[in-house]
């Protein structure tokens, strides 16, 4: 993988990144992106039945991606929420309040058909600035 100064990838635990061929989280210039992020460690997803909770860990992944370059949620300036159902936007909002109520970053919430495990309700994507391009 060619990497430059000014772009840096990033992997997780996830079986699917090698799989498809892509990174957990790209920082290019004073942003940085962090791909569709689901709540599974490895191969074991957490919170299955439970909105709320697997949007806790989907955050929790995607911030950790974050967290390679030196940032936070505070860093945060878009969020793009994906969910199967519409009577999972208060638990999964409730969520991301938690984790970014003081930034309050642009948030988009859609809902979709499904994702590539039936049992994912949530998935997550980041976009973050970062005013230094050293990182």
């Amino acid at each position: 993988m060619t990497e430059t100064p000014e772009v840096r990838r990033v992997q997780s635990d996830s079986p699917w990144e090698e799989q498809f061929g892509f990174a957990r989280a790209v920082g290019a210039g004073d942003r940085v992106h962090v791909a569709g992020t689901m709540p599974f460690v490895g191969t074991v997803l957490y919170g299955e039945g439970d909105p709320y909770e697997q949007a806790k860990v989907a955050f929790t992944n995607a911030l950790a991606a974050l967290g390679e370059f030196g940032l936070d949620a505070g860093s945060v300036v878009r969020v793009r929420i994906y969910l199967t159902h519409t009577r999972d936007v208060d638990e999964v909002g409730r969520a991301h309040k938690e984790f970014f109520d003081a930034a309050r970053p642009a948030t988009t919430m859609v809902v979709v058909s499904g994702f590539v495990d039936p049992r994912v309700l949530v998935e997550v994507e980041l976009e973050a600035f970062r005013a230094s391009r050293g990182a």
